[in-house]
């Protein structure tokens, strides 16, 4: 047994020993000399210490470094690797933890969504067409998300045929109504906003010059588009043929967008409003919207656009406050109509009709802020409804025809800002004024109707300058005034 210990305690020293020696023997045969006496044992004693030795610089390969410090380029992922990854941080909900404190899975399908649109198009500042790669990785990945509508089924009556030659009706599966009539519609609205900006690649007679070049070489840009390359036309302006081919390329992005946005308001109108969202709302329509709006709106006589001539707008917070109280007022009135006990004993009662009436004159509003104001941030219920989702295929849609709505919006923006440019050549005087959207603009933010895929693809329809927001909603603006009874304003009661 002291045996075993003692060999085994040389057997330590000896490995101690001969990891502490080991530098100085791999210097020594960096120098190339060698001694006959410790060829073969480490630990013998013609070492050479190191400081004593000469290391001969011409026996250094440098090439060796080289290949130990070259980087080994990492393997491009494949398709499958990619959507394991995708689905994986879906099912767990944006939680890799694990912990299922995630969000839900409609709630993650609609970021997922989101973050490929803005990694895939960005801030389009050019017309150009896309890259091929990037097309191909779009339509790769968009695919696999909308692929999870596949299996969100409802029961339909179907026919089966038995063997004996008799029809039985049976219940089957079938894609859920919504999805089966909006998916396809939205993919050739995407096709058709990858179709425009691919007809740019001919477009030579305006370019883009960069924001840093010298001012000397500097083309034209809105004010407001300050960040963005500044476009040059020819001295003389666009020609005739070029600026209507611009025109009817903006019609055929003005019917992408006015669809998409139709799409995104019915699947948000459809969504439940949040139980945490209609306990912070007030108790009725006036306070929220407070007296002075409130009295506009309820006039014998009402007229949205001098309602909103009124109202001031001259900042974009004043316009999302606006449409925050206005949505608020919608939401509180319905509320009251579709409920039994809406009465109170100590607030005056106001008809359904009168509500309903107050509450279509809002909508109205509504719709003219967000074709006025596309580029608005989202409307607290709107972040509330999306935020508080449990629907998938409400998720799905809403947010693929939103990412749809705000490429077509800013295709839309950048068009316009060769026209200004266009505008400025013929008439210089233009660039001191300051320029802003007209109305007749497309709108970028949901409405309410959804259009069939052919009036979407028809390019040639009627163009929005032609055709008004009530026109297009089909609402009839005259229809249910003349119920309204003339009433003291000051004395309105309180909805």
């Amino acid at each position: 047994m002291v045996k075993e210990e003692n060999k085994y305690q040389k057997s330590r020293s000896f490995n101690f020993r001969k990891i502490l020696e080991l530098p100085s023997k791999l210097a020594h045969s960096i120098g190339g000399e060698s001694s006959s006496d410790d060829e073969g044992e480490i630990g013998g004693g013609g070492i050479i210490p190191l400081q004593n030795q000469h290391i001969d610089s011409t026996a250094f390969d440098p090439s060796i470094v080289s290949t130990l410090t070259t980087k080994v380029p990492k393997a491009k992922p494949s398709d499958m690797e990619l959507m394991k990854e995708r689905f994986s941080k879906m099912l767990l909900g944006e939680d890799m933890s694990g912990g299922g404190k995630g969000v839900s899975s409609a709630l993650a399908l609609s970021n997922v969504i989101t973050n490929l649109a803005a990694s895939i198009f960005g801030e389009q500042s050019k017309l150009e067409p896309m890259s091929q790669k990037r097309k191909e990785r779009w339509r790769k990945e968009i695919d696999w998300l909308l692929s999870v509508t596949d299996y969100i089924v409802e029961f339909v009556p179907g026919q089966q045929k038995s063997k004996d030659g008799t029809n039985m009706e049976i219940m089957i599966t079938q894609q859920r109504k919504d999805l089966l009539m909006n998916i396809p519609a939205l993919k050739k609205l995407d096709a058709m906003l990858i179709d425009c900006l691919d007809n740019f690649k001919d477009a030579k007679e305006f370019w883009y010059i960069s924001k840093d070049a010298d001012d000397s070489e500097k083309g034209v840009q809105r004010s407001d588009k300050w960040w963005l390359p500044t476009i040059k036309v020819p001295p003389e302006g666009l020609s005739d043929e070029s600026r209507r081919w611009l025109q009817y390329q903006k019609d055929c992005v003005n019917q992408v967008l006015k669809a998409s946005m139709a799409i995104n308001a019915q699947i948000l109108a459809e969504m439940e409003v949040p139980e945490n969202y209609i306990e912070s709302l007030p108790k009725n329509g006036r306070s929220s919207l407070g007296d002075s709006i409130y009295k506009n709106i309820t006039v014998e006589f009402f007229d949205p656009e001098q309602f909103l001539s009124t109202m001031d707008m001259s900042s974009e917070h004043k316009v999302v406050n606006l449409k925050d109280r206005i949505e608020a007022s919608i939401v509180i009135w319905k509320r009251k109509m579709h409920q039994k006990d809406a009465k109170s004993s100590w607030v005056p009662a106001v008809s359904l009709e009168k509500r309903e009436l107050f509450e279509e004159r809002a909508e109205t509003i509504l719709l003219l802020i967000k074709h006025r104001f596309p580029e608005i941030p989202q409307s607290s219920l709107e972040i509330s409804k999306i935020q508080y989702n449990r629907d998938v295929g409400h998720s799905v849609l809403e947010s693929y025809s939103r990412v749809l709505e705000s490429l077509a919006n800013t295709v839309t923006s950048r068009i316009e800002d060769v026209l200004y440019a266009d505008s400025v050549a013929q008439d210089p005087s233009l660039a001191i004024a300051k320029w802003n959207r007209s109305a007749d603009s497309s709108p970028q933010k949901p409405q309410s109707v959804v259009s069939t895929p052919k009036q979407e693809s028809d390019c040639t329809a009627e163009t929005p300058t032609s055709m008004t927001l009530f026109d297009f909603m089909g609402w009839n603006m005259e229809q249910g005034e003349a119920d309204i009874n003339k009433t003291n304003l000051e004395a309105l009661p309180q909805t």
